[in-house]
């Protein structure tokens, strides 16, 4: 794969910029509906290689930025039963690898949530490389998702767990401006 199959594909460093992005998740309720929830403090750094395999992504999730749009059940989800935010105030991600999947590629990487560290692939698209809003400034936006299992990262959801579902559906809608 070289940067070259990717179209404006640019090498550097992007910060994420979390006005113009969306962490999200999605859950089982009562196994017949499913409850959407968003995060609203989050930071990141991509670094888009030469080879694009070689490319790199961290970031930084405040777990306590939850919002389900209805803050009593927020509230849970901060509590013990569920995030435990007090012990636990961070989610993180880490790559490990970038591969070519199809039209898109998958990143591997280690997600760190309720103080267990996972490994987790993103089925990742990316969406372009344009201007930004500022002369010479330059953006990148990507879609990726992936589905993790909360049993997993320890989380059991107390007695509200048997109505919860298991797979949580990660999905993140990113933009990042490049840096330098």
């Amino acid at each position: 794969m070289t940067s070259t199959q990717i179209p404006g594909y640019l090498i550097g460093t992007w910060a994420i910029d979390p006005v113009h992005s969306d962490v999200s998740f999605v859950v089982r309720h009562l196994g017949v509906s499913k409850v959407r929830g968003h995060f609203g403090t989050f930071e990141g750094t991509i670094v888009t290689a030469e080879n694009p395999l070689e490319s790199t992504v961290t970031a930084k999730i405040d777990a306590g930025s939850v919002d389900t749009r209805n803050e009593q059940r927020d509230a849970h989800v901060r509590g013990e039963d569920f995030l435990d935010t007090a012990k636990y105030p961070e989610l993180t991600f880490t790559s490990t690898g970038v591969r070519a999947h199809g039209e898109g590629f998958l990143v591997d990487g280690e997600l760190s949530l309720h103080g267990v560290t996972k490994p987790v692939t993103l089925e990742l698209e990316i969406n372009g490389f344009g201007d930004g809003m500022s002369e010479g400034a330059k953006v990148v936006g990507f879609s990726a998702s992936t589905d993790i299992s909360r049993k997993d990262f320890g989380i059991t959801g107390g007695p509200a767990g048997a109505v919860v579902g298991d797979k949580i559906t990660i999905l993140l809608e990113i933009e990042a401006a490049k840096q330098g």
